[in-house]
């Protein structure tokens, strides 16, 4: 299905699969930072990335990747809420159950993520907020969207206010200890598997706050923006929608790129701590402009000609998202921690990106193999099995002449 045709009801949005494909890459970017190096976000210099080569791609890294593709990866999970409430009224099946067993499954799976592979898991929150979604989808468009602004709104100036008391306290930053923790880290994800699951749970303590002040208020505000998005049907529409996409690509840039910038500087400079707050607060203010600038122009290249076929290529991974997600995590605690080759703190940003880039490639080809051949991801299959209490057709069966896909909720 071409991104320009109208879809109907029950067909797959490949347009989504294609956006949630690409967030995916940029997610694993960011998160392949933390399996790496154990400098990454404690606001110290690490010593793999002194090199000019390596600070440009750090710089890279911060400026067009970090805080924005979770932010896709949140407005796409509020999108599709609305296209399962719809399969289930298809269905005549109650939808509040059904999503209920969905959620407590993406936390459960979570859980497992954070604890073995990686303490920076999304599934967990994604879980959580998944259920204030839940209680709140039947309130109108106008409410979720002023909830959204107050989210993103009310974080950013919380981080801002953070920056400002440290500068009247006169907070300077503990290096030396820093610096200890990250050796520390270090040798404990070197260790042992059990040395890094104990090191998992340590991070896991001490970071719960972050995610509860930055990505979780953040990521229900796209949740909302995407279950706006759903109802008003925009990527199964997105032809008529064109205009609105050219404007948010414009925009977008123009709000979100100083943003980004004035994020991306003090945090590859790392001396202050205050203005990398103020940094912070900028971009949690303007990430979701330039979030939707990717989007858009990822759209607008995917309804030509030539962009479907990056649409048929990012599609197949999209609809196993959530199974390339643990994956990814699966191969980079295999590559860098103690399950496997102990490449952490080997390798500067410049080779994990390309590793990065080059994992997502294998998952493209992976994705498109794995889906000729079956219905549903692994993952895919076990959280529908567990969501439905009945066991879904795996093996994917012939399909006639002209048959499209599969359902949108699978």
């Amino acid at each position: 299905m071409s991104g320009s045709e109208k879809t109907m009801p029950g067909e797959r949005q490949s347009l989504v699969d294609a956006l949630r494909g690409f967030a995916l890459l940029g997610i694993l970017v960011v998160n392949i930072a933390s399996f790496s190096s154990t400098y990454y976000g404690v606001g110290i210099p690490d010593p793999m990335a002194q090199s000019v080569l390596e600070r440009a791609a750090l710089l890279v890294r911060t400026l067009v990747f970090e805080t924005k593709f979770y932010l896709l990866f949140s407005f796409l999970f509020g999108y599709s809420f609305t296209l399962q409430m719809q399969s289930a009224e298809r269905g005549g099946k109650a939808f509040a159950p059904r999503m209920g067993r969905r959620l407590v499954g993406l936390w459960v799976l979570g859980l497992v993520h954070a604890v073995v592979l990686y303490h920076g898991d999304i599934l967990t929150t994604y879980a959580v907020l998944g259920a204030v979604l839940l209680m709140l989808r039947r309130r109108s468009d106008v409410f979720m969207a002023r909830a959204a602004v107050f989210l993103v709104l009310a974080t950013s100036l919380l981080w801002a206010g953070i920056g400002y008391l440290l500068v009247k306290a006169g907070v300077s930053n503990d290096t030396r200890t820093a610096y200890a923790d990250a050796v520390a880290a270090l040798a404990a994800y070197r260790g042992t598997p059990f040395t890094v699951i104990v090191q998992h749970l340590r991070e896991l303590s001490q970071i719960w706050w972050i995610t509860g002040l930055v990505q979780a208020p953040t990521a229900l505000a796209m949740f909302f923006a995407g279950f706006i998005a759903g109802r008003r049907e925009l990527f199964a529409n997105a032809d008529a929608y064109r205009p609105l996409f050219k404007r948010l690509l414009r925009w977008g840039l123009v709000i979100g790129l100083p943003g980004a910038a004035l994020y991306a500087f003090p945090s590859i400079r790392l001396d202050n701590p205050v203005r990398e707050l103020y940094g912070l607060a900028a971009t949690l203010l303007t990430a979701p402009f330039l979030t939707a600038a990717y989007a858009a122009g990822l759209v607008l290249l995917m309804l030509s000609p030539r962009g479907r076929v990056l649409e048929a290529m990012l599609a197949p991974a999209g609809r196993m998202a959530l199974t390339n997600y643990l994956m990814q995590s699966l191969v980079c605690a295999w590559l860098f921690l103690a399950y496997g080759l102990r490449w952490i703190g080997t390798v500067g940003p410049t080779a994990a990106t390309g590793i990065a880039f080059a994992i997502f490639a294998a998952q493209l080809v992976l994705s498109r193999w794995w889906l000729g051949r079956f219905v549903y991801g692994p993952v895919e299959w076990v959280l529908r099995a567990f969501t439905n209490l009945e066991l879904p057709p795996m093996r994917r069966k012939p399909e006639a002449p002209g048959q499209r896909g599969s359902s949108v909720d699978s």
